[in-house]
């Protein structure tokens, strides 16, 4: 008996399952740590947070904003499989679904725990406004948790097979639409001179390409190093190169929407205030820019350092933490700039009109971004223990496919 001999074997099992309630207890503490951090908001209202009647989105709207895009991108993994035929990404389709309902859970959850009262979720769904963008992601986002696991059940079983390029087909049209919807909840505000462009929905779909990646790249290394394998050579090579495709265009839509603002005359002040004369600028050009962009494509392109696994870990951290503080920076900065209600005019009350607002996170909010991050790890622990999302490639696979 494994209880009695404790053979090799049964060592190995035992110390795996022990592996893996550490790390479900782990994802479950943060989840309990981001909940209680949002029940203590709740209680003593967001005066205990650092967000003001001026920013109102602070730091959790970061995280839920990025665990949502990433989660959009993640399932473009599986879509290059089902719609585009390649595949060894179909392999990897069920994972990508998983990811993406995990993310999508924890990003919503933070996003709902933050509004203040939560409870009023209902009243929002039962009340649609069709003219609002927030009114449509009431559809997009339910949307998703069902294509997507109509997606893991048509790849994974058998006899669903047949269905599994359709359902990938909506699937993939879906993330568009949602990330373009996602996109449009800034583009459409005009009131903020950092949002109010056609740009954005096109940078959100590019930038969810490349921060869902990066994120499936960890947790795909994560996988084959928990059951003692390595990322084949021919794989790793063709999703690094995917990674920097996504990290290059993410960098030209960044410095497109940049330059747009940059050239009307109305929004150099916004621009000199962001890349130049604020907190944000070192933000922006030190971590979204250097660490988030061109870091990770050195790594990737180097000679010397692209064949490497770690290199490939590394600039796909890089690009999640630049992806944060991408948001960091759009999200937070745009609102500290002082809104534009009298063109031409300026503006002193005794209510700071016109003057620049400052920032702090604060404690509950960090541990209740953090909480987001639990929810997507524990599901993504759980489902992959649970259920066979190991990829299992054919050597015949890796060949490219023309």
């Amino acid at each position: 008996m494994c209880a009695t001999t404790l053979t090799p074997d049964c060592q190995a099992a035992q110390s795996e399952e022990r592996g893996f309630y550490l790390v479900a207890a782990l994802g479950a503490l943060m989840s309990a740590v981001g909940m209680a951090a949002a029940l203590y908001m709740e209680h003593s209202g967001h005066v205990v947070t650092g967000m003001t009647n001026q920013i109102v989105w602070g730091l959790p709207h970061v995280f839920a904003i990025f665990l949502i895009v990433a989660a959009s991108g993640v399932l473009n993994i599986g879509s290059i499989g089902s719609v585009f035929g390649k595949t060894v990404y179909k392999k990897r389709a069920p994972l990508a679904a998983l990811l993406c309902i995990a993310m999508l859970s924890g990003g919503l959850a933070v996003i709902m725990l933050d509004l203040g009262r939560a409870d009023r979720i209902p009243v929002a769904m039962t009340h649609f406004n069709p003219t609002s963008v927030f009114g449509w992601n009431v559809i997009l986002y339910p949307g998703m948790f069902g294509l997507a696991a109509a997606y893991i059940w048509t790849v994974m079983e058998r006899r669903m097979n047949p269905y599994s390029h359709a359902v990938g087909f909506a699937t993939f049209i879906w993330r568009i639409l949602l990330t373009t919807g996602t996109g449009s909840i800034f583009g459409f505000i005009v009131a903020r001179q950092a949002y109010q462009s056609a740009l954005l929905a096109p940078m959100f779909i590019i930038m969810s390409f490349a921060w869902g990646l990066a994120v499936f790249l960890i947790v795909q290394a994560t996988m084959y190093g928990w059951n003692g394998l390595t990322v084949p050579p021919a794989l790793q090579k063709r999703m690094k190169n995917l990674l920097g495709v996504f990290i290059g265009a993410t960098l030209y839509f960044v410095a497109i929407y940049h330059l747009t603002n940059a050239y009307f005359s109305k929004q150099i002040a916004f621009e000199t205030f962001l890349l130049c004369d604020s907190e944000f600028a070192p933000m922006f050009w030190f971590g979204q820019i250097l660490l988030g962009c061109l870091i990770p494509l050195a790594l990737l392109y180097c000679p010397k350092t692209s064949h490497r696994q770690s290199s490939v870990l590394t600039a796909s951290f890089l690009v999640i933490l630049g992806g944060f503080i991408q948001l960091y920076v759009f999200i937070i900065g745009g609102q500290s700039f002082p809104l534009e209600i009298f063109p031409g005019m300026e503006v002193t009350s005794s209510f700071f009109d016109g003057q620049v607002e400052h920032y702090t996170p604060s404690l509950p909010e960090i541990l209740l971004g953090l909480g987001g991050l639990g929810i997507a790890f524990t599901m993504t622990a759980i489902g992959v223990r649970v259920l066979h999302f190991m990829p299992k490639d054919d050597p015949a696979s890796l060949v490219d496919e023309h």
